[in-house]
Formats: structure tokens, C-alpha cells, sequence
């Protein structure tokens, strides 16, 4: 017999996304699957995500990907009906998210400022690439700029070795920034209800790549120093990592691929040694994997309670029968088919912490929130409908 569905921590909290592209499509589906109420404000001819690859059906799985759970609602924010209409869904919701170009959301009249006037306790979030102030404000922020211009992709190149830039394709920038911007109205949240008041999220894509750099800042200050990067070892079929960054860890992988004399050897037998011959450690720890198939080297390794870990593809993580056991990847149904997606990495007890089984259709809400939520009347409805269909179509 099917458990009834549990509810969300955030059940009860509606939020306004004024989002698009990723960073802030991904704050507004945490909090869609932590249970809020989350209304996507598209404009007329629709989130320009719906036309991403891969189509099924007919249907962008980007999409679904980034906006499962939330409901669609189509406002032409240029005209005053739509601006309107957005105004008095801001007197119903809790939280407001956007990520547009400073000075976009002041144009409108859609900022924290102007909300704040009549609704004192709203939490709003700003997302852009450089902040809502200082002189870079205005700069363009894509993921990958934001990558280039924090120093984070130099740092990887350095730490590669290679001869140029890595090519940006993960989009860290985006995923980074949309999780800080979701923990930041989350502790605005609960500012709010010790103080009843609303506050500004201003969050910075490049701020959020900086975080990341933890090393990076010690070098900037206080120049080079001992580090020991993971670096892939090779085995007989591919690649692997065995990092033995305790004495423990040292110890047991020396015994486990037959080389104790190194327990208390001059290069490895300290810690100051392995520091300085980290290198060739890992070399030489290569030399034992590269023998070997990477499973029978994991295998081996593991039982003797070495960390290590084979290089696996996201198609071999999803295969994993771990991933089903936590319930780390949801599957919603989208279009005609079955779509699977990653969960929130963090689950919390006796709450539902998942991905919705639901992906609303351009504008399908807009009878529901417009009529039922703010009451408007049918010309009110049809008038918005006309100005979002007509550009849709």
C-alpha cells in the first residue's frame, strides 16, 4: 500500500519566479521541491527554455529538468495590465525571485524597494552576475564569464597543467549561484519570522564562484605552498583515485598493494615526507593500479578501508542500485515518457524533499492564480490571456 505523500518544509510559502536560464530557475525548483508553492512568471512567448534540447514529444526535458513542480502563468511585464497583475501577486507571496540586469526590476516597478511599500515582510532575491552594486553591476553574467572573471578557470588550468583555459560546459556558475541563492532566502526566511520583517537577497554569480576558492585565496595572499591535488591514477582499463590523505589511509593502502617498507620509509614514513613527495607517492601507488582492471583495484583497496573511488559516468552513477536505495534521482513523467532527474542532495526526516511528478504547461495556470488567487474577473483574465496567447502563438 502506497504511503501518503508528506509534506514539504516549505509547505504554505508562495513564490513569485521572475527567473530564466539557470541560476535562478535552479533556487525556484529547491523550493518547489521543498514544497512551496512556486508561480513562474513567463513572458508572452514563453520561458525560451521550453525550446532547449533534448525534445520529446514536443516537450523540452531542459525544462522539465529546471521547473518541475511550478506553476506557469504568462504576464507581459511591458504593459501595464501584466505589470499590474504582477503587483498583486507580490501582495500575496511570500517570496519573490528575479534575475534580471540591475535596474530591470526598479524600471518596472517589480524591486524590493517598491515592493516593500506595501508588503514590508516580503523576502526578495536578486540574482545577477556581479551584485546589485559596485562597478562591474552592469557586466553581462554568464555562467562561464562569471567562471572566467572569478579566477576560478585559471585555477583549474593551473592545477591541470594545461596550456589553456578549460572549456566551460558544467555551468558551475550557474549551479553554484542558483544553491547560494536558494540558502539565502531560506535564512531570510527565518530572519522573517524572528523579526517580522522582509529583507534583500543580493546575490552575486561571481561571488558565489569565489566562495569556492579556498586555496586559490591562500595562494593569491601568501604565495605557493604545499598542496596535494587528487590527480587521476591509471589503471589496466581506466582511471581512479586513491588519495591516502591520513596517516590511516597512508598506512593501510601501503600494506594493501605490498609495499609496508614504506610505513616507515624516509620519502612516505611522515607526514612532512609524504607532503613534499606527494607526487611521487601517487606515482608510485600507479605503478600497483596500472597493473590491475580499476574494479579488481577497487575491490581490493576498499576491503583493506582505502578511499577510492573509479571514474564512472553520470549513465553508470544512475545504474547504481545506491542512487535508487537513498532516492537520490526522482523520475517525473513528462510529455508521454518518464524522465529522471537528481533530488536535492540533502533530505530532511519526516519531510518531503523531492522533485514534484509535474511540469505545468505554458500559461496553464493562469485561470487558477488570476481568477482564484486574485480574483480577477473574466475580461480581467481574457484581457491578460490575449496579450500572452497572441505572442505564444
Amino acid at each position: 500500500m502506497d504511503q501518503p505523500e508528506r509534506n514539504g518544509p516549505l509547505d504554505g510559502i508562495r513564490v513569485l519566479d521572475f527567473t530564466n536560464v539557470m541560476a535562478g530557475p535552479i533556487c525556484t525548483r529547491l523550493l518547489a521541491d521543498m514544497g512551496a508553492e512556486v508561480i513562474k512568471i513567463e513572458p508572452p512567448s514563453g520561458d525560451h527554455s521550453r525550446t532547449r534540447h533534448p525534445i520529446r514529444n514536443g516537450h523540452s526535458v531542459h525544462y522539465a529538468h529546471l521547473n518541475c513542480g511550478k506553476k506557469s502563468l504568462a504576464l507581459d511585464l511591458k504593459s501595464a495590465a501584466g505589470r499590474q497583475a504582477a503587483l498583486d501577486l507580490c501582495k500575496h507571496a511570500d517570496v519573490v525571485v528575479e534575475n534580471w540586469r540591475p535596474g530591470v526590476a526598479a524600471r518596472l516597478g517589480l524591486d524590493f524597494k517598491s515592493l516593500s511599500k506595501f508588503k514590508p515582510d516580503i523576502v526578495y532575491c536578486g540574482i545577477s552576475g556581479y551584485g546589485q552594486t559596485g562597478p562591474n553591476a552592469l557586466m553581462p553574467g554568464l555562467a562561464s564569464l562569471v567562471e572566467a572573471r572569478s579566477g576560478f578557470t585559471r585555477a583549474q588550468q593551473t592545477l591541470d597543467g594545461a596550456d589553456k583555459p578549460q572549456t566551460s560546459g558544467i555551468m558551475l556558475g550557474d549551479s553554484l549561484s542558483g544553491i547560494w541563492a536558494f540558502s539565502g532566502v531560506q535564512t531570510a526566511l527565518i530572519q522573517r519570522e524572528r523579526t517580522g520583517r522582509g529583507s534583500m537577497v543580493d546575490l552575486s554569480m561571481h561571488d558565489s564562484m569565489l566562495f569556492s576558492l579556498i586555496y586559490e585565496f591562500h595562494e593569491a595572499q601568501f604565495g605557493k605552498s604545499i598542496r596535494r591535488s587528487h590527480v587521476p591514477i591509471r589503471t589496466a582499463d581506466g582511471y581512479m583515485q586513491v588519495p591516502p590523505v591520513t596517516e590511516r589511509n597512508f598506512i593501510d593502502v601501503a600494506k594493501a598493494i605490498g609495499h609496508p617498507e614504506w610505513i616507515g620509509g624516509e620519502r612516505f614514513g611522515s607526514v612532512n615526507g609524504r607532503n613534499e613527495n606527494w607526487y611521487e607517492l601517487l606515482a608510485a601507488i600507479e605503478e600497483w593500479t596500472s597493473q590491475r582492471p580499476t574494479a579488481e583495484c577497487e575491490k581490493i583497496l576498499m576491503a583493506a578501508g582505502v578511499p577510492c573511488a573509479r571514474y564512472r559516468t553520470v549513465s553508470e552513477v544512475m545504474a547504481d542500485p545506491h542512487t535508487d536505495a537513498r532516492g537520490s534521482v526522482a523520475t517525473i513523467n513528462y510529455g508521454s515518457g518518464d524522465y529522471r532527474l537528481p533530488n536535492a542532495p540533502f533530505q530532511i526526516s519526516d519531510s518531503a524533499t523531492h522533485a514534484r511528478n509535474h511540469v505545468s504547461g505554458f500559461n496553464e495556470d493562469a485561470e487558477a492564480i488570476l481568477g482564484g488567487l486574485l480574483g480577477y474577473s473574466k475580461e480581467q483574465i481574457d484581457a491578460c490571456r490575449v496579450q500572452a496567447g497572441a505572442a505564444h502563438e
